[in-house]
């Protein structure tokens, strides 16, 4: 079963720098498919976690947090689709944050961010390793999403829902790899 890898904090604003091209490239011989430029990779033959995560980690040129899943479950989260099929608005962007295990916070959804007033952050559910929302488009929403790290105990990796949907559809066969 397919594996999907998501770096944290990769190519953002000229920190972490690297060319995920060619680390997918370096890690072939697991038929590696990369998506976008944020550190989003498709591993198709990845044989044993341990070993993939360990190949993974050498290829890269920094020390680097990877929350990897089974493609399987992230298939399963586009399909249930956590935001019910409402149409988004221009000034709102989708997100899931990857967790690197199941959450075993139990929170009450949603969550804004901050608290009070408006909000910048919507935390609206969560799925085994998956915690998604919403969030505004504007300078303080980086350091609000930061937050999620604090409220369930682990580093969180987030993507754009539509990259999500993205890797789905390799996986799936339906997207070009």
């Amino acid at each position: 079963m397919a594996l999907v890898a998501f770096l944290r904090g990769m190519n953002v604003g000229g920190y972490r720098r690297f060319r995920p091209t060619l680390l997918a490239q370096r890690l072939s011989k697991y038929d590696v498919v990369n998506v976008g430029a944020t550190g989003t990779f498709v591993v198709r033959r990845p044989g044993s976690l341990t070993k993939f995560r360990a190949a993974l980690q050498r290829e890269l040129p920094f020390a680097a947090h990877a929350s990897i899943c089974h493609g399987r479950e992230l298939i399963r989260l586009v399909t249930a689709d956590p935001f019910d099929g409402n149409p988004s608005r221009p000034d709102i962007v989708r997100f899931v944050s990857i967790l690197p295990k199941p959450s075993r916070v139990l929170e009450r959804f949603p969550i804004n961010l901050p608290p009070n007033g408006d909000w910048f952050v919507r935390v609206i559910g969560s799925n085994k390793q998956f915690v998604f929302g919403e969030y505004r488009r504007h300078m303080k929403t980086i350091g609000y999403l930061g937050q999620i790290d604090k409220i369930f105990g682990v580093p969180a990796t987030t993507r754009n829902w539509n990259t999500v949907r993205a890797v789905v559809g390799i996986l799936q066969g339906s997207a070009p790899a």
